[in-house]
């Protein structure tokens, strides 16, 4: 599903990233753990095109990314990746439902279509009489869960999860943690995540660790 190839990234003179190489499997469940500034962040950014390295190869589904122009990355990702942030990141204005049919929109779905969808994950995920609520309407764990509808939509080939359950409460966190596996469960869904939480860690296919820009045993 990805494999990225000697991934090398620097701010100023600072390096982050120092030859990376990973590979990802359809259906997986891999976490990056490691202390903090150890590059895992930069690395699960790089990994979902939302930033560019200073070298190195990225394949996704079986297209080079990085050999793509910024308008062609910006729609791959759109259609190919998923993210879950700690922060939701839900838009204030718009309804749990719109907030979720965002990114069918910006890939010129229909809006019949695209609540259609977006009200069957919503629905999966146990939201079905919060459509019309506004994020602050919606307790923590049900934003996030919008924000796991919303990673959904477009049927993503990888889900990148940043800290997912870094801003709920352990009970919610462990209801967040056995949704991740249901979906894999249900959907072969592939996810990447980068955490502090080891309970997660450990029950993830893959546990890799960041040390100093590599993940250990490069």
């Amino acid at each position: 599903m990805l494999v990225a190839k000697n991934i090398k990234k620097s701010y100023g003179d600072l390096t982050v990233l120092k030859g990376v190489d990973v590979s990802i499997d359809q259906g997986e469940i891999v976490s990056f753990v490691g202390k903090s500034g150890a590059g895992k962040t930069t690395l699960l950014h790089i990994l979902g095109t939302l930033d560019q390295p200073d070298s190195g190869e990225l394949q996704i589904r079986d297209t080079e990314v990085f050999k793509l122009n910024e308008k062609k990355i910006a729609s791959f990702r759109n259609l190919n990746v998923g993210f879950i942030f700690q922060f939701h990141h839900l838009l204030p204005e718009f309804s749990a439902l719109e907030n979720v049919c965002i990114p069918a929109f910006i890939n010129k779905k229909s809006e019949a279509e695209s609540q259609a969808r977006a009200k069957e994950l919503l629905s999966y995920l146990g939201l079905s009489k919060r459509l019309d609520h506004k994020p602050t309407q919606l307790s923590g764990g049900e934003q996030q869960r919008v924000a796991v509808a919303r990673a959904l939509m477009n049927e993503p080939a990888i889900v990148f999860a940043d800290e997912p359950s870094g801003n709920l409460d352990s009970s919610t966190s462990k209801e967040l943690h056995q949704l991740i596996f249901q979906l894999r469960k249900d959907f072969n869904q592939t996810f990447v995540i980068v955490t502090h939480n080891e309970e997660l860690a450990d029950m993830s296919d893959r546990k890799l660790v960041m040390t100093d820009g590599l993940l250990d045993g490069q």
